[in-house]
């Protein structure tokens, strides 16, 4: 028997690090913006006739091999599995009793910045209900695999918005309260076809450690630091702010409040935009004074993406190539029903 599945890689366009608890229940009316993307994760699982886990991985070019029996707690605990340490625990939250192949890609660069991991997560948590006939539910699976990876990372609860895209699609609000996140799918083709025209995703080639600027960024604001609590509340004031803009149809204003939800994000912790990043930025808007950059995810390398104008494309790549920076394909999926 074999399983195959696939879950988009997102781009978060406003909102990011508002979507850590308990800061979404701090802030008043927050909400995170993001969008999935044709950066598919892919899974595929399959049988085995013995007692071995096989895992395929794309990503690092290279084949692990486990007995089942080292599928433990402790060894969880002790870091036996290094990289492989999240697959492998997602696997064993289903019990397997006769192994399996699994074969994976995270649909993003490594460190990019655009929730990679977890999108794969709760791809290959599908995959596995679907391979041992278990009951799937988006909300329940996100909560899983959240909860999975966050003891995997530990360094604090990590954000809740790069689990959605995979299992919902389209262009999506994420409002919290007590109990839940709501979704809101906002998917439509003149939006897809406007952010697909005026924004452009870089990858810097640098990867980066998300939890280090995210847990700088967590503590300053329990800790009370005054620049970052202001700072998180003038992301949430953008970031409703371009919520509204979607729902008018104002979608300039949205690219605006894209590119300021950057310029308060950079201002949060010094990491946050790279020096690299900032030396090429400053170059383009030279040419392109209207530029805006937003980091993606937590910042500190990985990806970012450029807000502009919508024939100011092949300037961009001409800087890009000389910078020795990757344009990733930017193209917003279907929601998914």
């Amino acid at each position: 028997m074999k399983v195959t599945n696939e879950g988009s890689v997102r781009v978060d366009l406003v909102g990011g690090t508002l979507d850590i608890s308990p800061i979404h229940l701090i802030l008043p009316d927050v909400v995170t913006l993001n969008v999935a993307t044709e950066l598919k994760a892919i899974v595929s699982v399959e049988s085995l006739e013995n007692k071995q886990v096989k895992i395929l991985s794309k990503d690092y070019n290279k084949v692990y091999q486990y007995d089942l029996r080292e599928l433990t707690m402790v060894n969880f605990d002790n870091g036996e599995f290094e990289e492989m340490s999240f697959v492998l625990q997602i696997l064993h939250y289903f019990k397997p009793e006769l192994g399996v192949e699994i074969s994976l890609e995270s649909g993003a660069p490594a460190g990019s910045g655009l929730g990679g991991s977890s999108a794969m997560g709760v791809t290959l948590f599908k995959a596995l209900c679907d391979f041992y006939d278990h009951p799937f539910e988006r909300v329940k699976a996100i909560k899983i695999v959240q909860a999975i990876e966050s003891r995997i990372l530990n360094q604090g609860v990590p954000g809740y918005q790069d689990y959605y895209p995979a299992l919902f699609g389209g262009v999506l609000a994420l409002s919290p309260n007590y109990d839940e996140v709501r979704v809101e799918q906002l998917f439509n083709l003149e939006l897809k076809s406007f952010l697909e025209e005026r924004l452009t995703i870089v990858y810097s080639n640098k990867s980066r450690k998300s939890g280090i600027n995210n847990w700088e960024v967590y503590k300053a604001f329990f800790d009370g630091e005054k620049h970052v609590r202001e700072g998180m509340a003038s992301i949430a004031k953008v970031s409703a702010e371009a919520l509204d803009a979607i729902k008018n149809n104002d979608f300039e204003l949205l690219v605006k409040s894209i590119a300021q939800e950057g310029v308060e994000r950079e201002k949060l912790f010094p990491n946050i935009v790279s020096e690299e990043i900032r030396d090429f930025f400053q170059g383009l808007q030279k040419l392109l004074p209207g530029a805006g950059l937003k980091m993606c995810g937590a910042g500190g390398g990985g990806c970012f993406i450029l807000i502009h104008g919508p024939n100011d494309r092949n300037v961009i790549e001409q800087e890009l190539e000389k910078a020795q920076m990757q344009r990733l394909d930017f193209t917003i999926s279907q929601p998914i029903v």
